[in-house]
């Protein structure tokens, strides 16, 4: 079945059985391999990607369901070659350890300042209570998204 959205700003069509999972069409079809298959089961959030400015596990979500959408993976935020100050947050801030859980974190931040650009660092930890790590104790991520915050 041939499938159009929009990915990461560009108009694209992938031809794919309707119940794939997005997660693998993104990864294998378009090879947009940023976003992870972590536990493939909608509990880490390392496939989180943006459908329509809502955070969505992709690995629950059947491609079919994506038809006509709008979809940031990680790959999205860099614009011009420069990071998204999210990404350059976690860079300086030592957010990301294993990698792992970043992309998915990088998107889950990314929604939250897309709608509140100041956000307390309560409403950070809950925008981001969907996305496990097992590295960093969450402290320097949290720590990593205020700044991106003060510093858009």
């Amino acid at each position: 079945m041939k499938i159009e959205f929009e990915i990461n700003n560009t108009r694209r069509e992938v031809d794919s059985p309707p119940m794939r999972r997005l997660l693998d069409v993104l990864r294998e079809d378009l090879r947009l391999t940023g976003t992870k298959e972590g536990c493939g089961e909608g509990e880490c959030g390392a496939c989180s990607v943006i459908v329509n400015g809502e955070v969505i596990n992709s690995c629950l979500v059947p491609v079919c369901q994506t038809a006509g959408a709008s979809i940031t993976t990680v790959e999205g935020l860099a614009k011009d070659g420069r990071l998204d100050p999210l990404q350059q947050a976690f860079l300086e801030c030592g957010g990301a350890q294993c990698g792992i859980c970043t992309p998915g974190m990088l998107i889950a931040a990314r929604a939250l300042l897309d709608i509140n650009s100041q956000p307390t660092r309560d409403e950070i930890k809950e925008a981001i209570a969907g996305n496990l790590c097992r590295c960093t104790g969450y402290v320097k991520i949290i720590d990593a998204i205020e700044k991106a915050a003060l510093d858009p």
